[in-house]
């Protein structure tokens, strides 16, 4: 007989549900219950990462429809109805035989499906009516209840412990990106990093981050970031580069998450190849005008506030200290945001952008991660992770920014 290796309290699975019901209210009114896929979203809703479908309605049981480990999502999971199932055609009737029946008019959420599968979908399912419901679970899972805090506030303390304290005493110039990159792994592995990090956003990815010296902070990027990187290669433009050495004087960029139990924190850390003192003062001004925007940008990150005004107010700042020019990327690399929600992926809702106007509320996490491209030297700046509190947002991956020498 097994036992589950980790269970979410079934309190918290019914205040998710609810949450996600009173969301799919204000998204698509006309829908009856909500359809889940992808193996993360049902995990949220479920407790465990099977292969399948949720049927979620606005009242009455939830449906887990599963594919492929269907004794494991028994015992993972607290759900009274959670069945096989092989077809999509296959759905009403099981939904209908646990007492939940689909409704004439239901959401999707259409990101966990491929254009294959949702075609499949519509096909199988001809007599309904099928609306979006993305935006329901986002909102959702924006705001973090305490047992998801928990969870990220000691995912925030290794995060910090292992790129300030400890990784310092472990790189030295002369390194290689690459070099770095695996000594990183070593020491977020040994503090309890679980191996992976997943991204929302279709199609992209992420392993470990970026790994990023001197000028290659400025190197062409593809990823949805202010920081370049050359990468392990063009098929996996990821961690660093074998052939791109750390030299003295130079300012070392690593942007790379940590994640325990689901949930990711996201911080950036800049080093100096050498000794604080000797760090240029072009350096050092564009370094310390990143930490100022993170620290107006925390202290104003309020329930009530909007990301859009956030971040009209940090491009602001940029220009009137001169930093307009590489601020959030040089060129091509720039970004029109300055940080973005986080949880169980690194690129949850919302932006910190134009076009963000819902107000921030106490419980959403958030990554700021003001950064300044020096063209021809290197991009600097910070990033962490906060939990938006009644009175502006607190940092949960450490209180030290400054950037670290190495000598």
């Amino acid at each position: 007989m097994f036992e589950a290796v980790s269970t979410i309290p079934a309190d918290e699975i019914a205040r998710r549900h609810a949450a996600l019901r009173t969301n799919l209210q204000e998204v698509a009114p006309q829908a009856g219950g909500i359809l889940v896929f992808s193996r993360l979203n049902i995990y949220y809703l479920t407790g465990t990462s099977g292969q399948g479908v949720l049927w979620l309605p606005l009242s009455g049981e939830p449906v887990l429809m599963v594919r492929k480990g269907l004794s494991r999502a028994r015992l993972e999971s607290g759900l009274a109805h959670i069945v096989p199932f092989k077809s999509y055609s296959e759905l009403p009737g099981l939904c209908a035989d646990a007492g939940s029946p689909m409704t004439q008019t239901l959401a999707a959420v259409m990101a966990g499906l491929t254009w294959q599968l949702g075609t499949m979908l519509a096909a199988k399912l001809k007599g309904y009516t099928i609306v979006p419901g993305d935006h329901a679970v986002a909102l959702t899972k924006m705001i973090k209840s305490e047992f998801e805090l928990e969870i990220m506030r000691r995912c925030g303390e290794k995060h910090h412990r292992c790129l300030h304290d400890i990784l310092p005493g472990r790189i030295r110039p002369g390194m290689t990106e690459r070099e770095i990159s695996h000594l990183a792994w070593e020491v977020f592995f040994a503090e309890g990093h679980m191996g992976i990090l997943r991204m929302q956003a279709h199609d992209e990815e992420c392993f470990l981050g970026h790994v990023s010296a001197g000028d290659s902070g400025n190197y062409p990027s593809a990823f949805n970031g202010p920081l370049g990187l050359r990468g392990e290669h063009p098929a996996s433009v990821f961690m660093g580069n074998a052939g791109t050495v750390w030299q003295p004087g130079q300012p070392l960029m690593l942007d790379i998450g940590f994640q325990i139990e689901g949930y990711h924190t996201d911080k950036t850390q800049a080093y100096f190849a050498g000794p604080q003192t000797a760090i240029p003062d072009e350096i050092r001004r564009a370094h310390d005008f990143c930490i100022e925007v993170q620290e107006w940008v925390s202290a104003n990150a309020k329930p009530g506030v909007t990301p859009e005004e956030l971040y009209a107010r940090s491009l602001e700042m940029a220009d009137k200290a001169g930093f307009a020019e590489g601020f959030m990327g040089l060129d091509d690399n720039q970004v029109p945001f300055i940080g973005h929600g986080i949880g169980l992926t690194i690129d949850e809702f919302p932006a910190i952008a134009k076009g963000f106007d819902r107000p921030l509320e106490k419980g959403m996490t958030i990554a700021i991660e003001p950064k300044q491209g020096i063209r021809g030297v290197a991009m600097v700046g910070v990033e962490n992770t906060f939990e938006i509190t009644g009175s502006g947002a607190r940092c949960i991956t450490g209180d030290t920014y400054e950037m670290v020498g190495v000598a």
